[in-house]
């Protein structure tokens, strides 16, 4: 026979280790969509198979602009569905420290980029966006699951290879970091992570 305090003692413990889990789950941002992702990946890829075939460092920009955008919005809207499908907000603390983490370097490489191509230095351009977008992952990837970090260190790492490599093309470059890591951070959060 147990004594009335053991049980007591065991039930506080066991109550305790769900709060703490359920707090650890409220603080991370869980909204990162596997779809959207994925759509963001395949939208990368168009974009690269375009940019590649332009002759015109303008056209080049303004393909890579454009699915900056694109990408932006199909993100916002699969995070935005996925976090209602789940009963939360994008207004959530969660989602707000993930974008405030993210933003000063996406600022930073969009003050950067009229400078780098006004220089023509479109293959340093390519490895920036990578850097600088993967280290945005990253930090703001702190406050999410654990493959969204990883991502971003992908991307960095993708970037820091477009600047060692430059012959092998900033459009190849392009589709393997915006591409490529979008695409395989979308199946993982489709198959482990609710979509």
């Amino acid at each position: 026979m147990s004594e009335p305090g053991l049980d007591l003692r065991s039930r506080a413990e066991e109550d305790l280790r769900a709060i703490r889990h359920a707090m650890e789950g409220s603080s991370r941002f869980t909204s990162v969509s596997g779809a959207g992702e994925i759509a963001v990946g395949a939208t990368a890829l168009a974009a690269a198979a375009l940019a590649a075939r332009l002759g015109t460092a303008t056209g080049w920009l303004t393909v890579w602009l454009v699915e900056a955008a694109i990408a932006t919005t199909l993100a916002l809207i699969a995070a935005a569905r996925k976090a209602r499908g789940a009963g939360s907000s994008l207004r959530s603390l969660p989602a707000r420290r993930f974008a405030l983490s993210l933003a000063p370097p996406i600022v930073a490489g969009a003050a950067l980029t009229p400078v780098l191509f006004q220089a023509g230095l479109l293959d340093v351009l390519t490895g920036m966006w990578m850097l600088l977008y993967g280290a945005g992952v990253v930090t703001g990837g702190a406050f999410s699951v654990r493959p969204v970090p990883l991502a971003g260190v992908a991307l960095m790492l993708a970037g820091a290879a477009a600047l060692a490599l430059p012959e092998l093309g900033r459009d190849a470059w392009m589709a393997a970091g915006f591409g490529g890591v979008h695409l395989a951070l979308g199946f993982v959060l489709l198959r482990r992570y609710g979509g």
